[in-house]
């Protein structure tokens, strides 16, 4: 187990509260919450008929096509640099 010391917040995400525990700093599990809450209510306004499950699960299916598409484009930076130091 981590010794690192935990925060908890809680953070309102399109309208519902949640307790966050975690190890980054408290504006940072805001920033976080911010974005999530602003990314839902982004696919509420393109979709307004679908449900809160659905809007989550979009959110989510996004922000993971995003993390992927960024983690692709650094390894392909470092396999560019790997390149240039070589």
């Amino acid at each position: 187990m981590s010794n690192e010391e935990k925060n908890r917040i809680t953070v309102d995400i399109y309208g519902h509260h949640y307790t966050i525990v975690g190890t980054e700093s408290k504006s940072h599990i805001r920033h976080v919450a911010q974005l999530v809450d602003e990314k839902m209510r982004e696919i509420k306004r393109k979709n307004p008929v679908l449900d809160l499950n659905k809007i989550a699960v979009l959110a989510a299916v996004n922000t993971v096509h995003d993390y992927v598409k960024l983690q692709e484009e650094i390894e392909h930076l470092k396999q560019q640099l790997k390149e240039l130091k070589g």
